[in-house]
């Protein structure tokens, strides 16, 4: 089937039951495909691009905001701005390479080892000559791109060595053949895998130009004509990538797999720094933390499962490209650490969450027989479904930058990390996609271990599930509950791993901790959060007079574009939308804390319009939750996605009137859910995976709109629109409906 038929079979996605058929695109190289068509979008598939920075919720509990016994806040990253590039600010810093030094004259392990794995590719040698080429091919016949990898490897080693002795005999070297290449290259080319080669390699040589910095004989022309090179070669295709992705941004983005957009944003990045230009280095920061497309942060770990290991998106394709994303992530969090941006701790750390997940699958298990079997929530994207992790015992060397970080620099737990890492350190140089050699360059002492941190509590099939990021040297993690916020607090069970814990108390109001238990004593986790079982009002709009929030959360609305007032249901007012602007935004991260939910309103819908949305929680067009009016099957319909529209995950039923008011609700109970309308139950279904926190602080959470700009607008009225914690049974939902 042609590209254009498949553009038009996907624009007609409104008239199935949120299905999607798969596209069978040909891959090449590290993933995404031989190239996308360009196409233009027709009626509602047209993509609104979200520009707003998406910062998740870190952890959640249910309570009200501001109270003492609150969930633990966010944590919150600055903006992207930089006000002073730091030299040498990318993969090491000088007090990194003092280090390194230090730990080399003490003939401390493992940093010889690590020392030695890179001398013994002999890449060093000062015999050896550049091989400059003006034009460097990837993914068609005669491709020439291996060469200039074989001078960039050795401009990095070389870079590393003299910086390493101070012999100046390696900085001359290294000159050599960074002047070479920037006088010499003028253009890349090739297939789609071009953009392989502006983001692998655009990354690479910045740094190894940023560790020449300091040379005093660089000239400054020699360095200015290689900035030069990276601007005009290098930049332009990753930053056309990361636009336009080969002609597919607009209706097939997640058609290129993660290590595709990490590759070109850590060029970016490297590029900034390098060349002096915060404007590329914001560029970067920004779209890992809000970009569309598979490389981003929400997109990258695709779904979290209990005990924080995050299913990384191409888990289900293979671990060669798997451990490439995790390393191209690691490589562009160390980047940004250098430059005073914690992206390690974005989102409650959520590449530490992916690289467990990562490293796990490819491990043994305990008896050393077979590779763990990990949990795993279905991908449907354009390459096809994916219903389990391929695990293949890689072992790619890109674990000490990961470990240094989370363990020995922050005193956290990451056990998988650990074991992956003791299998292959000290690491060895890679093949090309990136340096390895982690052991020399991050190898660290570590810091005193820190408290439990990062606990989360979600209601999910009507039990409490608890997550936390771990103590280094723990043995094992006491799980307490309480009463009260200031306890006291019983030991519910002991836990080792996976950090994490399903507890089905009574009902009532619980509090929640996690204590560490270490050979030094009994450590006091740092958070304490609050769950309400079986659930509680969460957001109230009565929407008779204005959006204000009634439950006394403060989550009040704001009524945008076409709004007025029209008649309610029992007098008073209800919020008239004029299908055309008019909608209600939610504020951002309104539904983020939640697990299990219930939502409830009365609609009087004036004119009937395929799609129209009750509600559409998002933040773009990749991942949302959505309750649909009439679907293509003329059903009332709610569906959730983290893939854009390839699969998503529904339930439908019941065809919603107009002209009369009706009463709607849905509830999500682990991953089942269920429909309602006038109080009766129409239609329930398993296999939702999506619900609210795995999507974060949504920026787009919006009622009577939808994230995809050429769906029509709600027409009508709305009134008493709540959002429960937990799934409320029929009876309620019955009773809010008379």
């Amino acid at each position: 089937m042609s590209d254009e038929k498949n553009a038009n079979l996907l624009d007609r996605r409104t008239f199935f039951l949120g299905t999607a058929g798969a596209l069978a695109l040909g891959t090449t190289a590290c993933g995404g495909g031989s190239g996308g068509s360009s196409f233009s979008p027709i009626g509602g598939a047209a993509a609104q691009q979200a520009p707003q920075q998406q910062t998740p919720a870190a952890s959640a509990g249910a309570d009200s905001p501001g109270t003492p016994d609150s969930p633990a806040p966010e944590p919150t990253t600055p903006e992207p701005t930089v006000h002073k590039i730091v030299h040498p600010g990318l993969l090491v810093t000088e007090d990194d390479l003092q280090r390194i030094r230090d730990k080399l004259a003490a003939n401390a392990e493992p940093w010889v080892g690590g020392m030695n794995m890179m001398l013994k590719t002999n890449n060093t040698n000062l015999d050896a000559k550049p091989r400059p080429l003006a034009l460097v091919t990837r993914g068609v016949d005669g491709e020439n791109y291996w060469q200039m990898i074989g001078d960039m490897v050795r401009a990095l080693h070389l870079a590393l060595r003299w910086n390493i002795s101070k012999d100046e005999r390696y900085a001359k070297k290294a000159v050599e053949f960074l002047n070479a290449w920037s006088s010499t290259l003028t253009e890349l080319g090739g297939n789609s895998n071009v953009f392989l080669a502006s983001g692998l390699y655009g990354n690479q040589w910045a740094n190894a130009a940023e560790l020449m910095r300091s040379y005093s004989g660089w000239a400054k022309e020699d360095v200015a004509r290689f900035q030069t090179m990276l601007l005009n070669v290098f930049y332009p295709k990753a930053h056309d990538f990361l636009v336009n992705h080969n002609g597919t941004e607009i209706r097939k983005v997640t058609h290129y797999w993660a290590n595709w957009d990490l590759a070109n944003i850590c060029a970016v990045y490297a590029i900034g720094v390098f060349c002096d230009r915060p404007d590329l280095v914001a560029e970067a920061s920004n779209y890992y933390k809000s970009g569309r497309g598979c490389g981003a942060s929400a997109n990258n770990v695709y779904y979290v499962h209990p005990g924080y290991l995050g299913q990384w998106q191409e888990s289900h394709r293979d671990q060669g490209h798997s451990t490439l994303g995790i390393s191209l992530a690691g490589m562009l969090c160390q980047m940004a650490w250098n430059q005073g941006e914690d992206l390690f701790g974005y989102w409650n750390n959520r590449l530490l969450a992916g690289a467990e997940y990562v490293a796990k699958t490819n491990l043994a298990d305990a008896n050393g027989n077979a590779l763990y079997t990990m949990p795993f929530a279905p991908y449907d994207g354009v390459h096809g479904a994916g219903t389990a992790a391929a695990g293949t015992n890689q072992l790619r060397p890109n674990w000490d930058l990961i470990y240094s970080h989370y363990v020995s620099r922050k005193g956290l737990s990451a056990p998988w990390t650990k074991a992956m890492l003791d299998k292959i350190r000290p690491e060895r140089v890679d093949g090309g996609d990136q340096p390895g050699i982690g052991t020399l360059l991050y190898a660290r002492d570590p810091v005193p271990a820190a408290r439990p941190s990062g606990l989360s509590a979600f209601l999910s099939d009507g039990k409490v599930q608890l997550s936390w990021w771990g103590t280094a040297g723990a043995s094992q993690y006491l799980v307490q509950r309480a009463a009260s916020p200031n306890g006291p607090f019983t030991t519910l069970a002991p836990v080792t791993d996976p950090r994490t814990y399903t507890d089905d108390p009574d009902q009532g109001t619980w509090y929640y901790r996690i204590d560490a238990v270490t050979d030094a004593g009994e450590m006091t986790g740092a958070d304490t959060l609050r769950v309400a079982v079986p659930g509680e009002l969460w957001l109230h709009l009565p929407l008779n007079g204005d959006a204000n929030d009634a439950s006394g959360r403060g989550l009040h609305g704001q009524l945008i574009g076409g709004t007025s007032w029209g008649e309610g249901r029992n007098g008073g007012s209800a919020v008239q939308l004029d299908g055309r602007s008019g909608h209600i935004q939610l504020p951002d991260g309104a539904v983020s804390a939640l697990g299990d939910f219930t939502v409830a309103v009365w609609v009087y819908w004036d004119t009937a319009s395929v799609i129209a949305r009750v509600f559409d929680f998002g933040s773009n067009d990749v991942a949302y939750m959505i309750l649909i009016l009439r679907d293509g099957n003329k059903q009332l319909r709610f569906s959730g996605s983290r893939n854009q529209f390839w699969k998503e995950e529904s339930v439908a039923g019941g065809e919603t009137p107009t002209g009369r008011w009706v009463h709607l609700a849905v509830t999500l109970s682990g991953t089942v859910g269920t429909l309602y309308m006038d109080g009766a139950q129409v239609a329930t279904a398993d296999g939702i995976w999506m619900n609210p926190f795995q999507m974060g602080k949504t920026t787009r959470t919006w009622l009577g709109r939808s994230q995809y700009g050429g769906d029509p607008y709600f027409k009508g009225r709305m009134q008493d629109f709540r959002i429960y914690s937990g799934a409320k049974d029929a009876a309620f939902i019955a009773d809010l409906a008379r």
